[in-house]
Protein backbone atom coordinates (compact mmCIF):
# COMPACT_ATOMS: atom_id res chain seq x y z
CA UNK A 1 0.00 0.00 0.00
CA UNK A 2 1.30 3.44 -0.95
CA UNK A 3 0.44 6.70 0.73
CA UNK A 4 1.39 10.35 0.78
CA UNK A 5 1.51 11.82 4.25
CA UNK A 6 -0.86 14.67 5.09
CA UNK A 7 0.36 18.15 4.19
CA UNK A 8 1.30 20.43 7.06
CA UNK A 9 -1.30 23.10 7.77
CA UNK A 10 0.15 24.86 10.79
CA UNK A 11 3.87 25.65 10.66
CA UNK A 12 6.23 27.75 12.73
CA UNK A 13 8.20 30.52 11.04
CA UNK A 14 10.67 33.05 12.41
CA UNK A 15 9.17 36.54 12.70
CA UNK A 16 11.05 39.82 12.16
CA UNK A 17 11.46 40.18 15.94
CA UNK A 18 13.12 36.77 16.19
CA UNK A 19 10.10 35.06 17.75
CA UNK A 20 8.39 32.00 16.35
CA UNK A 21 5.12 32.78 14.59
CA UNK A 22 2.50 30.15 13.76
CA UNK A 23 1.45 30.43 10.12
CA UNK A 24 -1.60 28.72 8.64
CA UNK A 25 -1.33 27.40 5.11
CA UNK A 26 -4.22 26.14 3.05
CA UNK A 27 -3.96 22.42 2.53
CA UNK A 28 -4.38 20.81 -0.86
CA UNK A 29 -7.48 18.73 -1.61
CA UNK A 30 -6.72 15.12 -0.72
CA UNK A 31 -7.89 12.35 -3.04
CA UNK A 32 -7.91 8.63 -2.35
CA UNK A 33 -6.85 7.06 -5.65
CA UNK A 34 -8.43 3.75 -6.75
CA UNK A 35 -6.57 1.89 -9.49
CA UNK A 36 -7.94 -0.23 -12.31
CA UNK A 37 -8.85 -3.92 -12.35
CA UNK A 38 -5.86 -6.21 -11.77
CA UNK A 39 -3.34 -3.40 -11.52
CA UNK A 40 -1.99 -1.70 -8.39
CA UNK A 41 -1.41 1.53 -6.49
CA UNK A 42 2.14 1.69 -7.83
CA UNK A 43 0.90 1.36 -11.42
CA UNK A 44 -1.71 4.09 -11.01
CA UNK A 45 0.90 6.35 -9.47
CA UNK A 46 3.11 5.87 -12.54
CA UNK A 47 0.16 6.49 -14.87
CA UNK A 48 -0.79 9.73 -13.11
CA UNK A 49 2.83 10.88 -13.20
CA UNK A 50 2.39 11.64 -16.92
CA UNK A 51 0.14 14.57 -15.93
CA UNK A 52 1.81 18.01 -15.86
CA UNK A 53 3.45 19.19 -12.65
CA UNK A 54 1.04 22.11 -12.63
CA UNK A 55 -1.80 19.60 -12.13
CA UNK A 56 -0.17 17.12 -9.75
CA UNK A 57 1.18 19.85 -7.48
CA UNK A 58 -2.37 21.05 -6.78
CA UNK A 59 -3.41 17.67 -5.39
CA UNK A 60 -2.58 15.58 -2.34
CA UNK A 61 -2.86 12.07 -3.76
CA UNK A 62 -3.04 8.90 -1.66
CA UNK A 63 -2.62 5.64 -3.58
CA UNK A 64 -3.80 2.33 -2.12
CA UNK A 65 -3.84 -1.26 -3.40
CA UNK A 66 -7.18 -3.01 -3.74
CA UNK A 67 -7.87 -5.64 -1.05
CA UNK A 68 -7.80 -8.78 -3.21
CA UNK A 69 -4.89 -10.29 -5.17
CA UNK A 70 -5.66 -10.72 -8.88
CA UNK A 71 -7.48 -13.98 -9.54
CA UNK A 72 -6.55 -14.14 -13.20
CA UNK A 73 -4.34 -12.67 -15.91
CA UNK A 74 -3.79 -8.92 -15.88
CA UNK A 75 -4.08 -6.87 -19.07
CA UNK A 76 -1.00 -4.90 -18.02
CA UNK A 77 1.35 -7.90 -17.80
CA UNK A 78 4.49 -7.03 -19.75
CA UNK A 79 3.82 -3.32 -19.33
CA UNK A 80 3.91 -3.03 -15.54
CA UNK A 81 5.40 -5.35 -12.96
CA UNK A 82 3.22 -7.37 -10.53
CA UNK A 83 1.74 -7.78 -7.98
CA UNK A 84 -1.75 -6.99 -9.27
CA UNK A 85 -4.96 -6.49 -7.30
CA UNK A 86 -8.71 -6.24 -7.83
CA UNK A 87 -11.39 -4.42 -5.84
CA UNK A 88 -14.08 -7.10 -6.18
CA UNK A 89 -15.01 -9.96 -8.49
CA UNK A 90 -17.89 -10.29 -10.96
CA UNK A 91 -19.46 -12.73 -13.42
CA UNK A 92 -19.26 -12.59 -17.24
CA UNK A 93 -22.33 -10.37 -17.45
CA UNK A 94 -20.87 -7.98 -14.82
CA UNK A 95 -24.15 -8.04 -12.90
CA UNK A 96 -23.24 -10.33 -9.99
CA UNK A 97 -20.53 -9.31 -7.54
CA UNK A 98 -18.39 -11.15 -5.01
CA UNK A 99 -16.66 -9.50 -2.04
CA UNK A 100 -18.31 -6.15 -2.81
CA UNK A 101 -19.25 -5.34 0.79
CA UNK A 102 -15.75 -6.29 1.93
CA UNK A 103 -14.41 -3.87 -0.69
CA UNK A 104 -16.59 -1.03 0.60
CA UNK A 105 -15.46 -1.68 4.18
CA UNK A 106 -11.83 -1.71 3.07
CA UNK A 107 -12.14 1.64 1.28
CA UNK A 108 -13.73 3.15 4.37
CA UNK A 109 -10.80 1.89 6.47
CA UNK A 110 -8.39 3.52 4.00
CA UNK A 111 -10.28 6.80 4.25
CA UNK A 112 -10.09 6.67 8.03
CA UNK A 113 -6.38 5.84 7.99
CA UNK A 114 -5.40 8.51 5.46
CA UNK A 115 -8.07 11.10 6.27
CA UNK A 116 -9.29 13.65 5.89
CA UNK A 117 -10.15 12.49 2.37
CA UNK A 118 -11.90 15.15 0.28
CA UNK A 119 -12.44 13.20 -2.93
CA UNK A 120 -11.92 10.04 -4.91
CA UNK A 121 -9.88 9.60 -8.09
CA UNK A 122 -10.54 6.37 -9.93
CA UNK A 123 -9.62 4.62 -13.14
CA UNK A 124 -11.66 1.79 -14.72
CA UNK A 125 -12.92 -0.48 -11.92
CA UNK A 126 -11.69 2.14 -9.48
CA UNK A 127 -13.66 4.81 -11.36
CA UNK A 128 -16.84 2.71 -11.33
CA UNK A 129 -16.43 2.34 -7.57
CA UNK A 130 -15.61 6.00 -6.97
CA UNK A 131 -18.75 7.34 -8.64
CA UNK A 132 -20.98 4.73 -7.01
CA UNK A 133 -19.59 5.42 -3.53
CA UNK A 134 -21.00 8.95 -3.51
CA UNK A 135 -24.53 7.61 -3.95
CA UNK A 136 -24.01 4.70 -1.57
CA UNK A 137 -22.74 7.12 1.06
CA UNK A 138 -25.73 9.42 0.51
CA UNK A 139 -28.06 6.43 1.04
CA UNK A 140 -26.27 5.52 4.25
CA UNK A 141 -25.14 2.06 3.07
CA UNK A 142 -21.40 2.80 2.74
CA UNK A 143 -18.75 5.14 4.15
CA UNK A 144 -20.90 5.98 7.17
CA UNK A 145 -17.90 6.67 9.44
CA UNK A 146 -16.12 9.21 7.25
CA UNK A 147 -16.93 12.74 6.03
CA UNK A 148 -18.94 13.26 2.88
CA UNK A 149 -17.09 12.82 -0.42
CA UNK A 150 -16.95 16.27 -1.99
CA UNK A 151 -15.06 15.71 -5.26
CA UNK A 152 -14.63 13.07 -7.96
CA UNK A 153 -12.11 12.55 -10.77
CA UNK A 154 -13.42 9.72 -12.96
CA UNK A 155 -11.23 8.22 -15.71
CA UNK A 156 -12.76 5.56 -17.92
CA UNK A 157 -15.76 5.12 -15.63
CA UNK A 158 -19.21 3.54 -15.86
CA UNK A 159 -22.18 2.63 -13.67
CA UNK A 160 -22.53 -0.46 -11.51
CA UNK A 161 -24.47 -3.23 -13.25
CA UNK A 162 -25.48 -5.17 -10.15
CA UNK A 163 -29.18 -4.33 -9.89
CA UNK A 164 -29.36 -4.10 -6.11
CA UNK A 165 -26.25 -1.97 -5.65
CA UNK A 166 -27.03 0.20 -8.68
CA UNK A 167 -30.49 0.96 -7.33
CA UNK A 168 -28.90 2.36 -4.17
CA UNK A 169 -25.94 4.08 -5.84
CA UNK A 170 -28.01 6.08 -8.34
CA UNK A 171 -31.20 6.58 -6.34
CA UNK A 172 -30.56 10.31 -6.51
CA UNK A 173 -28.27 12.34 -8.81
CA UNK A 174 -24.60 12.54 -7.86
CA UNK A 175 -24.22 16.11 -6.64
CA UNK A 176 -20.55 16.50 -5.73
CA UNK A 177 -18.17 18.33 -8.07
CA UNK A 178 -16.90 15.82 -10.61
CA UNK A 179 -14.50 15.69 -13.53
CA UNK A 180 -14.86 12.89 -16.10
CA UNK A 181 -12.36 11.74 -18.75
CA UNK A 182 -13.96 10.10 -21.82
CA UNK A 183 -11.77 8.44 -24.45
CA UNK A 184 -12.89 8.39 -28.07
CA UNK A 185 -11.64 4.80 -28.49
CA UNK A 186 -12.48 3.62 -24.96
CA UNK A 187 -14.70 0.52 -24.97
CA UNK A 188 -16.31 1.90 -21.81
CA UNK A 189 -17.13 5.26 -23.37
CA UNK A 190 -20.88 4.55 -23.92
CA UNK A 191 -21.14 3.47 -20.29
CA UNK A 192 -19.19 6.52 -19.16
CA UNK A 193 -21.66 8.70 -21.06
CA UNK A 194 -24.50 6.84 -19.35
CA UNK A 195 -22.92 7.63 -15.99
CA UNK A 196 -22.97 11.33 -16.84
CA UNK A 197 -26.77 11.21 -16.90
CA UNK A 198 -26.70 10.43 -13.17
CA UNK A 199 -24.37 13.33 -12.34
CA UNK A 200 -25.28 16.96 -11.66
CA UNK A 201 -23.24 19.42 -13.77
CA UNK A 202 -20.30 17.14 -14.61
CA UNK A 203 -17.12 18.61 -16.08
CA UNK A 204 -15.96 16.50 -19.04
CA UNK A 205 -12.59 16.21 -20.76
CA UNK A 206 -12.62 14.31 -24.05
CA UNK A 207 -9.45 12.65 -25.33
CA UNK A 208 -8.62 10.63 -28.48
CA UNK A 209 -7.22 7.55 -26.71
CA UNK A 210 -8.75 4.27 -25.54
CA UNK A 211 -9.15 2.78 -22.08
CA UNK A 212 -6.19 4.48 -20.48
CA UNK A 213 -5.19 7.40 -18.32
CA UNK A 214 -4.50 10.06 -20.94
CA UNK A 215 -1.99 12.84 -20.94
CA UNK A 216 -3.51 16.24 -20.34
CA UNK A 217 -2.83 18.27 -23.48
CA UNK A 218 -2.90 22.04 -23.92
CA UNK A 219 -6.56 21.93 -24.93
CA UNK A 220 -7.65 20.09 -21.79
CA UNK A 221 -5.30 21.83 -19.36
CA UNK A 222 -7.45 24.98 -18.79
CA UNK A 223 -10.46 22.78 -17.96
CA UNK A 224 -8.39 20.75 -15.53
CA UNK A 225 -6.95 23.84 -13.85
CA UNK A 226 -10.37 25.46 -13.58
CA UNK A 227 -11.76 22.36 -11.86
CA UNK A 228 -8.84 22.16 -9.45
CA UNK A 229 -9.01 25.87 -8.66
CA UNK A 230 -12.70 25.54 -7.84
CA UNK A 231 -12.17 22.69 -5.40
CA UNK A 232 -9.20 24.45 -3.83
CA UNK A 233 -11.42 27.45 -3.11
CA UNK A 234 -13.91 25.15 -1.42
CA UNK A 235 -11.15 23.59 0.70
CA UNK A 236 -9.85 27.05 1.64
CA UNK A 237 -13.31 28.25 2.67
CA UNK A 238 -13.87 25.10 4.72
CA UNK A 239 -10.50 25.47 6.44
CA UNK A 240 -11.24 29.13 7.26
CA UNK A 241 -14.59 28.20 8.82
CA UNK A 242 -12.86 25.59 10.95
CA UNK A 243 -10.23 28.12 12.03
CA UNK A 244 -12.86 30.68 13.03
CA UNK A 245 -14.81 28.03 14.92
CA UNK A 246 -11.70 26.86 16.76
CA UNK A 247 -10.85 30.43 17.72
CA UNK A 248 -14.39 31.01 18.96
CA UNK A 249 -14.19 27.91 21.14
CA UNK A 250 -10.80 28.98 22.47
CA UNK A 251 -12.09 32.47 23.40
CA UNK A 252 -15.18 31.03 25.05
Amino acid sequence: MLGILPGVVNINTMGSNGNLVEETRTRKPRFLCLHGFRTSAQILKKQIHKWPDSVRQKLDLVFVDAPFPAQGKSDVEGLFDPPYYEWFQFNKEFNQYTNFEECLDYIEQCMIKHGPIDGLLGFSQGAILSAALVGLQAEGVALTRVPKIKFLIIIGGAKLKHEGWAEKAYATPIQCLSLHFLGKEDFLRPYGEELLKSVVDPVVIHHPKGHTIPRIDDKALPTMHSFLDKIQIMISEEQEKERVMDNSVAVA
